[in-house]
């Protein structure tokens, strides 16, 4: 059994007024195509690219592997070159990624290859983050930390991206003071009888490809899949509710030192109490 998806709509260029009045204010995610063709990273950001413009610069990765408590949030598994990078992207499938990375601070020269998209968001000029991943290679479900609103531009190949309303938070089972949720959860093949609560999960789903943007509500869930060695580029803002500006400030100033002290303090104990703990909370909820 699995879930039963709604397609995310897809549109074609959209101006300020569409975007506010149609996605923006009832915070509804839509595939906006045809939007960036006037970029210049549109015709040049590919591997080939990348490799003489940045492929010196050294990269943080990670891999699958379940949160390590010896490690700090989003700590990378490794670091290497750009170049070596893609070479292993190129030979074949592999579940190393990018993540949360700001090329253009090491590149600054990419900069003048995009636009800041005129949709009404004011964006945050000095945060435009890649995300790069091989073949097959997944990304953890979760939901930013800040609770931006994000435009997520693809390039190269092929991505498909799942999301959640934030409204079917209660059923995620979400880790305590994580924004991240029980890490057994395999969203391709979730396993109803041991998270039953993930029957009440509508889902929406696309597959991006080069040049399409999708525009991720403050505090969706999402999980991306890389169908093809890709990478993507996301553009965020702060979060327009005052309660999700307030719960974000919370997580970066104060609850994420207070998951990374636990983790030096319990070890492997508090990720195991997380996991224990999201399992019992939210099927507590099917009882109600």
């Amino acid at each position: 059994m699995a879930f039963e998806y709604i397609e995310i709509e897809r549109v074609e260029r959209l101006t300020k007024k569409e975007f506010i009045e149609n996605y923006y204010k009832p915070q509804k995610p839509v595939v906006i195509t045809n939007q960036i063709e006037d970029w210049p990273a549109f015709s040049k950001w590919n591997f080939k690219f990348l490799r003489e413009v940045a492929g010196d610069k050294t990269v943080p990765l990670y891999d699958s592997r379940k949160t390590d408590y010896t490690k700090k949030v989003n700590e990378p598994d490794f670091k290497m070159t750009m170049s070596e990078y893609i070479d292993i992207l190129e030979k074949g499938p592999t579940d190393l990624r990018i993540f949360l990375y700001n090329l253009m601070k090491d590149v600054p020269s990419m900069k003048s290859d995009m636009r800041w998209p005129q949709l009404g968001l004011r964006l945050i000029k000095s945060l435009p983050l890649v995300f790069f991943g091989g073949q097959d290679a997944k990304v953890f479900m979760h939901y930013d930390i800040d609770f931006p609103n994000i435009f997520h531009i693809h390039f190269e190949g092929k991505k498909q991206c799942v999301l959640v309303d934030p409204k079917e938070t209660k059923y995620m089972y979400r880790l305590p003071y994580s924004w991240i949720c029980n890490e057994d959860i395999d969203f391709d093949n979730p396993d109803f009888e041991k998270f039953p609560a993930l029957k009440m999960v509508k889902p929406y789903i696309t597959n991006l490809q080069h040049g399409e943007m999708l525009y991720m509500p403050e505090g969706w869930w999402h999980y991306m899949k890389y169908l093809t060695p890709g990478f993507s580029l996301s553009l965020r803002s702060l979060a327009g509710r005052p309660s999700n500006l307030l719960k974000g400030l919370a997580n970066v100033a104060v609850i994420r030192y207070y998951d990374n002290w636990m983790r030096k303090r319990k070890g492997q104990a508090w990720l195991d109490y997380k996991d224990a703990e999201a399992i019992r909370r939210t099927n507590e909820l099917l009882k109600k």
